[in-house]
């Protein structure tokens, strides 16, 4: 997935731009986080320093969603990473007016349908996309995590004005807004297991 011949720009990570022997062993170790650890520590961030994220982690955000499992390996989604500020603000408004959306790296992850070619109804298909850009955006925030970035979900959005901001007519499923945190907040409790979990 990640050959140079495939994707020649989409190292991951890319260590010809890697400018010293620690910084290649730090992504190394990343790469090679405990998943666990990840996925145990990892909370939801809406205060963001005001500090620019990395290309190279940027990269391996989105190279990391470009693993995630798909209906069929179609790849059902697209991705619009949003450098612009006045994009961003639009997003914001798009999102009932939620000012973390203006964070330092934004990216919407949208539904793309067409790609999956697939003999079932459009509903379905729908469904499949859905899916497709969930998990990939679930993907990246476990990423980001395990590149020391926090991230918010923002679930809470009008389709249409993501649609228009963005320019485009594919049906966002998620905008994911990320950044290097204020302050890194320890994770909240969740269900016991027992009471989550149904054996029939």
């Amino acid at each position: 997935m990640y050959s140079r011949d495939n994707h020649p720009e989409l190292l991951y990570p890319k260590k010809e731009e890697v400018s010293s022997i620690e910084e290649e062993r730090q992504y190394e170790e990343v790469v090679q986080t405990n998943i666990f650890n990840v996925m145990l520590n990892r909370r939801s961030q809406r205060k963001f320093e005001n500090k620019a994220v990395e290309d190279k982690k940027i990269e391996m955000i989105l190279a990391a969603a470009d693993t995630a499992p798909t209906a069929g390996g179609f790849q059902g989604f697209e991705i619009f990473h949003v450098k612009s500020s006045e994009i961003k603000v639009k997003l914001v408004e798009a999102a009932n007016k939620q000012p973390y959306v203006n964070a330092p790296l934004v990216l919407v992850f949208c539904m793309n349908s067409e790609r999956v070619k697939m003999n079932f109804p459009p509903n379905i298909l729908k469904k499949f996309s859905l899916q497709d850009a969930t998990l990939a955006a679930a993907y990246s925030q476990l990423a980001a995590h395990a590149l020391g970035l926090s991230s918010i979900w923002i679930g809470m959005i009008n389709e249409d004005k993501v649609m228009e901001a963005l320019g485009t007519n594919l049906v966002p499923a998620t905008i994911l807004c990320l950044g290097y945190p204020q302050k890194m907040l320890q994770p909240k409790p969740k269900r016991s297991l027992i009471e989550l979990i149904h054996t029939i």
